[in-house]
């Protein structure tokens, strides 16, 4: 991404305080806590406190209501996803959507000294991802960003629609790499 992107760490964009239930609760406890809170996932935590795995959603309806169990005869640590997914709350936040995907989860436990310190999911970082893109776009205007380190957006270019991976900024819109050229081309015709 971009430099603007670099300066945004973790912490700027996690969930805190965490809500977390002991591995010995029960799924129904588990599911209430999520309507309470409205939230989409829980950290199951060991009697010491020490983060053990998560409890999303998916895993509720994968692994309790499709099976037809009672929620409330089922554990915690029965249905939690493990190993969970951790970050240190000082990394940038391209690195956590990076370990994201490389994990193929959408939301990272993050620690700081080793302590559960907050949660950061993918909708996190898309809520800030159109200021990063604006802050990315404004520096790059007023030359703040060097050349050389301007890096195109991985998307769907705005005038044809195709996937590249090299977007730029031409026009008010990002484009792919033909568009752009097809731009510049027409600008030097009049």
């Amino acid at each position: 991404m971009s430099e603007a992107s670099r300066e945004v760490k973790v912490k700027d964009v996690m969930s805190s305080p965490v809500i977390t239930v002991d591995e010995s609760e029960s799924a129904a406890l588990v599911s209430q806590l999520m309507v309470k809170h409205n939230i989409g996932s829980i950290i199951v935590v060991s009697k010491k406190k020490h983060p053990l795995g998560i409890i999303t959603e998916r895993d509720i309806v994968k692994r309790v209501a499709s099976k037809n169990l009672v929620p409330a005869k089922v554990k915690a640590s029965e249905i939690m996803s493990k190993p969970l997914m951790t970050i240190d709350l000082t990394t940038e936040i391209t690195d956590a959507m990076k370990k994201m995907k490389a994990s193929r989860v959408e939301r990272l436990a993050v620690l700081e000294g080793g302590k559960l310190a907050g949660i950061v999911s993918s909708s996190d970082i898309l809520r800030i991802t159109p200021a990063l893109i604006d802050l990315a776009t404004e520096k790059s205007r007023i030359g703040a960003i060097p050349e050389r380190e301007r890096v195109g957006l991985a998307g769907y270019c705005d005038q044809c629609g195709g996937w590249s991976e090299n977007l730029k900024e031409g026009d008010g819109k990002f484009l792919c790499n033909d568009c752009l050229s097809d731009l510049e081309e027409e600008v030097k015709r009049y």
